[in-house]
């Protein structure tokens, strides 16, 4: 290998490692499981809240406020997701610096949409944030199961995008990159995955045909693409627009949020079936 050669691999596999944090980090803070953050000005006083979107079933959901000065009125208006509950309020407990609420546990799967209301003496109750938060409970999934399967899906990113850059520029490695990527997708995608849904809500896959878990069908998706992608590599010798065509495929799904469209509970249906 000639050190030009070498100095443009390293080059590609630098730049698929850049691609591929970068989506990683979109990814996570566009998700509908990422905790709103951020603060507020109440008559002079700045409030930092932290809002959770994601928590174990079993566990109640710590709703947070802090801030500096005199304690001041807030009350917790939440309810079930998808129910026929009326809106419920609870207040928040003062200590030191430090204003909390909780919400009760839900079963897997199920929802709370709720926000936060402050009291001012200038004016009436005002909501923190912008709209209604929703958070969504899950069963524990064991970190034997989760790890693996987090370091197996990202592996897969990665080898990717190295692999659509080795097809752009017709490396010979192209074909074993190919079959990694595909590899990586199975084992983390197709059956550590099934298992992390088993245990956060107790179906082992929730996408086509039998629902519309987005994480499920873009997986199923992009491991499809990689298996045409490696056949005609091995066809071929030379598929650069399939690998390539795989490595866009792939990139876009993973741009999309981790569990939008993913499983939740009605409660209203669970309602009318009693």
């Amino acid at each position: 290998m000639s050190d030009n050669t070498k100095t443009q691999a390293t080059l590609l596999w630098i730049l698929a490692i850049i691609i591929t944090l970068s989506s990683v980090i979109y990814q996570r803070k566009t998700g509908p499981t990422y905790p709103v953050d951020g603060t507020i000005d109440l008559d002079g006083q700045i409030i930092a809240y932290h809002f959770p979107r994601s928590q174990n079933t079993g566990e109640t959901a710590e709703i947070k406020l802090s801030y500096e000065g005199q304690p001041f009125n807030a009350m917790l208006r939440w309810k079930r997701f998808k129910s026929h509950d009326d809106w419920r309020l609870t207040p928040f407990t003062h200590a030191p610096n430090q204003a909390t609420a909780y919400l009760p546990s839900q079963p897997p799967a199920g929802k709370i949409i709720y926000e936060v209301l402050l009291g001012a003496t200038t004016r009436p109750p005002i909501s923190i944030s912008d709209e209604p938060v929703i958070i969504r409970f899950k069963g524990a999934v064991p970190p034997h199961v989760l790890i693996p399967h987090i370091l197996f899906m990202f592996t897969a990113m990665f080898l990717a995008t190295r692999s659509g850059l080795a097809a752009y520029v017709e490396s010979p490695y192209t074909l074993r990159y190919t079959f990694l990527t595909g590899l990586f997708l199975l084992i983390g995608g197709l059956i550590l995955g099934p298992l992390v849904q088993k245990y956060a809500f107790d179906a082992y896959w929730t996408g086509w045909p039998w629902g519309h878990d987005l994480t499920d069908n873009k997986t199923a998706v992009a491991f499809i693409a990689w298996i045409l992608a490696y056949w005609q590599q091995k066809q071929k010798g030379n598929a650069k627009a399939w690998v390539i065509a795989a490595a866009v495929i792939t990139l876009a799904v993973y741009l999309i949020p981790h569990s939008a469209l993913g499983s939740e509970l009605d409660y209203t249906q669970m309602e009318q079936a009693q």
